[in-house]
């Protein structure tokens, strides 16, 4: 049976658009949210740039071969243990998430393109299919961008979910695509809520932006995540630049057995919203989280850099500071507490490695 306790109420009934708990929040200021943080806004010249270099220049952004994947093994996520965390990564953000028994997916994409403009995953299908995943305790969103916020896949796992945990406004987009409002609970940053009484999930907050048109600009917030079980604590970072809210979560939350931190789709032009690879490290020890696992790369061509160069910083970056990084094929499975693949298959298949 369900328990819910939470600092801010599930949209039990339609609201008006700008409700007494949007107008209340810390992050409403004139009709749009925007957070402490800075959102990218490029100039019509720095816009043109950046498209003519998406466009026509390669830079390796995506490879010339298939990339090492597994099919998903869902003997680990369906296990229902008191004690265990495991984690399994199907590419870019989205994750499979057991903890403490509870079955969470975090930013879940099944669909190969996430717009009608939008990249196309290179690194292959879902390694699992929707269809085969047991019930769900929670689904939790981080932002509404198009690979974060997926429609398809937001609308066939809704039978199967107990529970949808969202940014602010954010749950307004779901209902309209069938999800049921009893099931929508909406965070502000810093407010949390329990399943069952055991697990605590917590929105934090990030240094991103929102919005999936050109006249929907900051209207929804963005958040990072804390899931707190009895006995395992991990962070969840979305989309966000590198910014001292992550000192602040982990002296109030942390530390964290596990980081899920974006490193990829980050350019100087729009630093502010993306970490660079060294940050994502820098950003994991201001957590205190014990093993950092990347995510956010090697799926969708969304940057001009390299699409193994993330993971070539990252690691050079982790080893420097001494620190654990996990770096799984996509499917694959991470059991926190059993040795970690840190292989780094990505090398043999990078040009310099092939002349």
């Amino acid at each position: 049976m369900l328990t819910l306790t939470t600092n801010a109420p599930a949209l039990n009934a339609p609201e008006p658009v700008q409700s007494p708990k949007i107008q209340d929040s810390g992050q409403y200021r004139d009709v749009r949210i925007r957070g402490n943080g800075k959102a990218y806004t490029p100039s019509f010249s720095e816009f043109a740039t950046t498209t003519w270099e998406f466009l026509f220049t390669r830079n390796n952004r995506t490879p010339d071969h298939s990339l090492p994947r597994v099919r998903v093994d869902l003997a680990q996520f369906k296990n229902p243990g008191e004690n265990q965390l495991n984690i399994t990564w199907l590419g870019h953000s989205s994750l499979m998430v057991n903890i403490d028994g509870f079955k969470i997916l975090m930013d879940p994409v099944f669909q190969k393109r996430v717009s009608i403009l939008g990249p196309t995953r290179f690194n292959g299908d879902v390694p699992v299919d929707w269809k085969q995943l047991p019930d769900l305790d929670a689904i939790i969103i981080s932002h509404d961008h198009y690979d974060h916020l997926n429609k398809y896949s937001l609308q066939r796992l809704q039978a199967k979910t107990r529970q949808f945990v969202v940014p602010l406004r954010v749950g307004e987009r779901m209902v309209d695509w069938g999800v049921p409002r009893e099931k929508i609970v909406e965070l502000d940053w810093w407010e949390d809520m329990y399943l069952d009484g055991k697990l605590r999930i917590a929105a934090t907050p990030a240094q991103h932006f929102s919005g999936r048109g050109l006249t929907d600009r900051n209207k929804t917030l963005w958040a990072s995540w804390v899931v707190t079980g009895p006995h395992h604590n991990i962070f969840f970072s979305g989309d966000s630049g590198y910014f001292d809210g992550f000192k602040q979560i982990g002296r109030k939350y942390g530390p964290f057995d596990m980081t899920f931190l974006e490193c990829g789709a980050y350019n100087e032009a729009w630093h502010p919203v993306h970490m660079f690879p060294e940050e994502t490290v820098r950003a994991h020890l201001d957590l205190g989280g014990r093993l950092l696992h990347p995510i956010h790369w090697a799926t969708f061509n969304l940057s001009l850099h390299a699409w193994y160069e993330p993971m070539e910083r990252l690691t050079a970056a982790a080893d420097k500071a001494g620190i654990q990084a996990v770096t799984p094929v996509v499917g694959a499975t991470t059991v926190f507490g059993q040795p970690v693949n840190a292989i780094r298959w990505w090398q043999p298949l990078m040009p310099m490695a092939a002349s």
